[in-house]
């Protein structure tokens, strides 16, 4: 079943990328590296048509690093520049910064051979909301420029943003598209924090969480939860997580299963679970 979900703000966001592109070299589209197939925006690629793009995966520190380099090896099949990055590490901040003038050097070559005056390299950088665009611009360009947060939609508008002095970044508002025709990408995104918790019953996309990590990450669902014998009900799942976790019990023993879901979800989202990719090439095709 499609999932409906188009505020205002991002159509208008989708036209000003569309008047903004032929202002840069080549675009810059940021996904999450635990789902990069269901975090890229189709809407984006029919916009972008010929412009060359680099794609960085981002939050690789929480991905399955297996994964994530089966994925950079897939991009790079499909003829698409990619890194994935670790905000943290200064060493991968580095690597973006010269892929990017990669990127653009045939370019800045062919114009001074035209004896057109150097100017800064452009790029626009994209993304869903929520991916961390406002804190690798941060990064990029060592210092707090763009807002950030752990919640969608912190950037509101188009900014320009200099990273060191032969770079500048066009900033823009993370953008979904109109509906996900593929409901199981709506459930990965829900999972990881790219659309609101209220669009998606929590405790729906907290047992896709479940089941993933029962097919995938066995291992993981022993060590966070103890979760040792083999349950074919879900609400047997959420009873025995939520007694094994703190604050999940109300008057009279009872388990919420809310508060158990979004313990799930919050475990997922901040690693405590461990490294984990919730989609592979092969099942995103």
């Amino acid at each position: 079943m499609p999932i409906q979900w188009f505020p205002g703000h991002m159509a208008k966001a989708k036209r000003e990328v569309q008047e903004k592109l032929n202002l840069v070299d080549f675009v810059i589209e940021l996904v999450d590296a635990r789902a990069p197939y269901s975090s890229q925006n189709p809407l984006l690629q029919q916009i972008l048509n010929q412009k060359p793009k680099m794609t960085v995966l981002m939050k690789d520190d929480l991905a399955d690093s297996k994964w994530t380099s089966v994925w950079l090896s897939t991009f790079s099949q499909q003829g698409i520049k990619a890194i994935s990055v670790n905000v943290n590490e200064r060493r991968d901040i580095q690597k973006a910064i010269q892929t990017a003038k990669d990127m653009a050097y045939e370019k800045m070559e062919r114009l001074k051979k035209k004896g057109i005056r150097p100017r800064p390299i452009r790029a626009m950088i994209i993304g869903i909301p929520n991916v961390g665009k406002s804190t690798l611009i941060n990064r990029l360009a060592n210092k707090k420029i763009a807002k950030t947060g752990d919640r969608p939609g912190i950037t509101k508008q188009q900014q320009w943003i200099k990273v060191k002095k032969d770079f500048e970044l066009l900033d823009t508002p993370g953008i979904l598209w109109p509906k996900f025709e593929e409901e199981v990408v709506g459930y990965r995104l829900a999972a990881i924090g790219t659309i609101k918790d209220q669009l998606l019953p929590i405790e729906d996309v907290a047992a896709f969480v479940i089941q993933h990590l029962k097919k995938y990450y066995p291992k993981m669902l022993t060590d966070r939860y103890q979760l040792t014998e083999q349950y074919n009900d879900m609400d047997e799942v959420f009873e025995f997580i939520g007694k094994q976790r703190g604050g999940c019990l109300e008057s009279g023993g009872h388990v919420n299963f809310e508060k158990t879901a979004d313990i799930i979800l919050q475990d997922l989202r901040s690693g405590k679970l461990g490294h984990i990719t919730l989609e592979q090439p092969h099942t995103s095709e």
